[in-house]
């Protein structure tokens, strides 16, 4: 039982870890405490929620294993070498695709809400 307890504590170091020296992850997170307000103020259905829920996991998941990856190439690799370049940017274009998306599901999400609040 006690290592299951220890599991979730590095679980939440390494979150931890993550936020306090990756300025994009600090940006996501944000973002995402800015969506979940909006989605107060707006009233959102429990359905959106779950979308609202699930896309804003999937970005900062996305970010973490970003980061992740980042990291252990940067200790195997620690001179540049055109592998690790690809690894980088691939994991990067994971990141992108990811927060491109979410914004999408929130223009989806709060466009028709939006246009509303500001027209009436």
């Amino acid at each position: 039982m006690r290592r299951f307890f220890l599991s979730f504590r590095y679980a939440f170091e390494g979150l931890m870890t993550a936020f306090k020296r990756e300025r994009n992850l600090k940006v996501h997170m944000i973002a995402a405490f800015l969506v979940i307000v909006f989605g107060f103020v707006f009233q959102l259905t429990i359905s959106e929620w779950m979308i609202l829920i699930l896309t804003i996991a999937v970005v900062i998941i996305a970010e973490l294993i970003n980061t992740a990856i980042e990291r252990t190439v940067d200790l195997v690799s620690p001179k540049y070498h055109p592998l690790a370049k690809e690894a980088k940017d691939i994991a990067a274009a994971a990141c992108l695709i990811s927060a491109v998306t979410s914004v999408i599901i929130g223009i989806l999400l709060f466009g028709s809400k939006l246009y509303i609040f500001f027209i009436d």
